[in-house]
Formats: C-alpha cells, structure tokens, sequence
C-alpha cells in the first residue's frame, strides 16, 4: 500500500497524492510531502523513490536489505534505519518479532518504507489528519513525532516483561517446573534481542541530537535528545530486567538443587533406618542352620519376641543417633 499526504500552509491537506505528482509538490519548498510504503514489493517502489533521487544504494538497502539501526547522512537528504519490536505472550509463551522502519528525509518531504504496519505510524498519520499543526513544523519535527512514538512503544512491553517477571519469582519458591525454566529463557531472549536494537538507535540519535546536518533544523535538535534520553532509561530499565532474570534463573537453580538434596536426603535416611533390619530379616532369613546343627531354640516364641524388638529398636536407636550428630 503506497499512502500519502502534503500540507502547503493556508491550504487543507492534500491526501492521497498519486506518486507521478511527488516531483512537482516537492518544488514547493514550504510544503510538506509525506509518503508512505507498506508491504510493497521492490519494483513498485523503486521507480517512485529513484524519482525522489535518492542513491541507487540508499535504495538498495531500504528495499532489499536488513540493518541494525543506523544514519547516513547523503548531503540534501538523511537515511535513516530505525527498529520496532513487537511482543507477544501466549500461555507464557513469549514471542519477539523485529520490524525494520526505513526513513528517507529531505528538507520538505519524509518518505517512510517498512513491511509490516507499524502502530507508532498509524497513530502519528492519524494524529496528522486529526490536527494539521502537527506539519507545521516541518519535515524534521515530524520526524521527532514518528521516533517519539516508535520510543514509546516499548515501555508497555518492558512494563509487562516486569509484571512477568515478578509473577516467575513467585513460581519459583513456591512451585517451580520445567515451564518456569522455559518462560525465563524466553523472556532473556526478549530482552537480549531488544538491547540489540536499543543500543544503535540509541546512537542514532544521539547523532540526530548533536551532529550538524543539512536537513535538520538546529532548534529541533533538543526533541531529538529528548528521544536519547528515554533510549537510555530504555536501555538501563532492560539491564534491570536482564540482571532480574539472571538472578530469578539462579534462584530457579538454586531451589531445584536444595530439593533435590532434600530428596536424596530422605532416600537417604529411609534406607539407612531400613539396613538393619534387612541384615536382621536376611541373617534369620538363611535355611542353613536345621540341616546341619540342632538348632530348633531358634524357631521358639522368645527368641522371635527379642528378633522384633531388636528389629524395632535398632531404626530407633540409629535415628535418635543422627539426630545427635545433627545428620537429620
């Protein structure tokens, strides 16, 4: 899907421009083109962006290829590679799905491309034919609305990978299992595919915030180290939840071992109680005595009364003796 939208000042907002119309609104220095390419395949959108006169390689990576955030700085134009990532849990199954959002922005015109639609994109298009003001500013403080609202995504997600982590604490001292184990190697993964991704964006703009470019109006640069700054309580709060995680998996580990040595230590007791009295039972248990010696005394009612008791009291006096020595 190819959208856009051009604002001229006193004059209502243009939507939908056919693209073959993009080369003449963008003589108009005072206006503001913006084009959106959702889900379209390369060779509906390369004719359009070679009309914008973008090089063939800054193309190339925005139609073709993957990358980490990243800035290049093409003199009369910025292109920029920004990521949004998307999480999902199902049944404490947590998914990640990372969404590349690449930016072509010129001095009166911003051309957006990614594959997937993209929640901080819908909000500022909406908020862009809700209130024209918005466009006022220029194609660079647009620009700051679609990363401050790309930004803000995130925190939902890292307040419910909190929440989750909290609720695997739990779980982990009062009844942990194999899932608990699953849900936060899951949740480490999530975490270490978001810090892949903040920590270039984050550079990204620090460059925006501090550099000096063509397209970028030095008044706007403070919004842009605004945008760091909460890339950098992003990227510490994600430190937090990594450091949380570790600790709850160490703490998983931990329990598993002491109930596992509480189990081996109860086996343990069981079968030392019970190796007397299996000496006793296979002693008296051997058929060798009547054939070869008078010994019927054996088989008397007596000596079975002192064989119980000597099979009772052995486990007890054996117990009261671990105990003593704090074995138990």
């Amino acid at each position: 899907m190819i959208r856009s939208l051009y604002f001229a000042p006193g004059k209502p907002i243009r939507m939908d421009v056919p693209p073959r119309d993009f080369p003449i609104l963008l003589r108009n220095k005072r206006g503001l083109l913006w084009a959106d390419f959702t889900s379209e395949p390369p060779e509906t959108c390369l004719p359009i962006l070679q009309d914008f006169g973008f090089h063939p390689l800054a193309i190339d990576d925005a139609l073709q290829e993957t990358h980490a955030p990243k800035l290049d700085d093409w003199g009369t134009y910025l292109y920029i590679v920004l990521n949004y990532m998307a999480v999902t849990e199902n049944g404490g199954n947590w998914e990640s799905e990372i969404d590349e959002l690449d930016i072509f922005l010129g001095q009166n015109y911003i051309v957006t491309h990614h594959d997937h639609p993209l929640p901080a994109l819908e909000e500022t298009w909406a908020s862009c034919n809700r209130d024209p003001r918005l466009l006022h500013d220029g194609a660079d403080h647009l620009l700051y609305k679609i990363v401050d609202r790309l930004v803000e995504g995130y925190m939902p997600t890292v307040e419910k990978i909190d929440d989750a982590i909290d609720q695997i604490e739990d779980q982990v001292f009062d009844r942990p299992s194999p899932q608990t184990l699953e849900r936060l190697f899951a949740l480490k993964r999530v975490l270490l595919a978001m810090s892949r991704i903040l920590l270039p964006q984050r550079e990204v703009m620090n460059k925006l915030a501090r550099d000096d470019y063509r397209v970028i109006d030095p008044k706007d640069r403070i919004f842009f180290r605004d945008i760091y700054d909460h890339l950098v309580r992003l990227h510490d709060l994600n430190e937090s939840l990594r450091d949380l995680v570790g600790g709850a998996l160490d703490t998983y580990l931990s329990v598993i071992n002491n109930r596992m040595n509480d189990i081996m230590k109860t086996l343990t007791i069981i079968t030392t109680l019970f190796m007397p009295i299996t000496f006793i039972t296979g002693f008296f248990g051997m058929n060798f005595f009547e054939p070869v010696a008078n010994l019927l005394g054996w088989t008397t009612r007596q000596i079975f009364s002192i064989t119980v008791s000597i099979m009772l009291l052995f486990p007890i006096g054996m117990y009261l003796w671990m105990r003593r020595r704090t074995w138990i």
